[in-house]
């Protein structure tokens, strides 16, 4: 196998992360815990938008990514820290979903009052088209899954969101990454929506078979 400096750096980050996760859970850290600590550093994100003007808006965005990338740890880390503790439940998996759907919408709540703040009303409207989207697109997979099983189809999940919400902040491009997100989610959303009419049309058409069957 040839070395490169990727796959070595690659290597390096996930022997740290094992090394941390092991730490943590040996340290019996509620997985939990992370998650709402996730939650935090996202809000501070949050208040960064909020708070950007004309002046210093470039700065706040940039600090803004900054933190976000920070957040993604706890993302990155709850679960593991779970399953490496044994501490795996139905509880944890409902709470890390529905604490990451309000990290979601604080980030965008500060991109909100950002444009609010500096009147840029067709920018309100945009953000929350984003947020509707976002929310959607969680909803839609969660609700489908309850009736058909699985429900995984769309490109635009929260990794895809932060990663552009990420580059908009840091590259101060914020404007078409909130337009990239607006479209892609609610793609998704109709995506959804067709893949769960198509699976419930099939089993509606296998479920009298089987009655009769019985």
């Amino acid at each position: 196998m040839r070395f490169s400096w990727t796959s070595g750096f690659g290597r390096a980050c996930g022997v740290l992360l094992d090394a941390i996760v092991n730490w943590l859970a040996l340290a019996r850290i509620n997985p939990n815990a992370l998650t709402l600590i996730g939650l935090g550093v996202n809000t501070v994100a949050a208040v960064l938008f909020g708070y950007a003007n004309a002046e210093n808006q470039r700065r706040m965005f940039f600090y803004a990514g900054l933190v976000i990338i920070g957040s993604g740890f706890f993302d990155l880390v709850d679960g593991r820290v779970a399953r490496a503790s044994n501490q795996v439940t139905r509880f944890g998996a409902f709470f890390d979903s529905v604490v990451d759907r309000y990290s979601d919408v604080s980030l965008f709540f500060g991109l909100l009052v950002y444009y609010a703040r500096g009147n840029r009303f067709f920018y309100v409207v945009l953000t929350a088209l984003v947020m509707t989207g976002a929310v959607m697109v969680s909803y839609a997979r969660a609700r489908a899954e309850s009736l058909i099983g699985s429900c995984r189809v769309g490109f635009m999940e929260r990794p895809e969101r932060l990663v552009l919400l990420i580059i908009g902040a840091l590259f101060n491009r914020m404007a078409p990454a909130l337009w990239v997100i607006a479209v892609l989610s609610n793609i998704t959303v109709v995506h959804r929506i067709l893949y769960t009419w198509r699976q419930t049309q099939i089993l509606d058409a296998a479920e009298p078979a089987a009655t009769r069957a019985a």
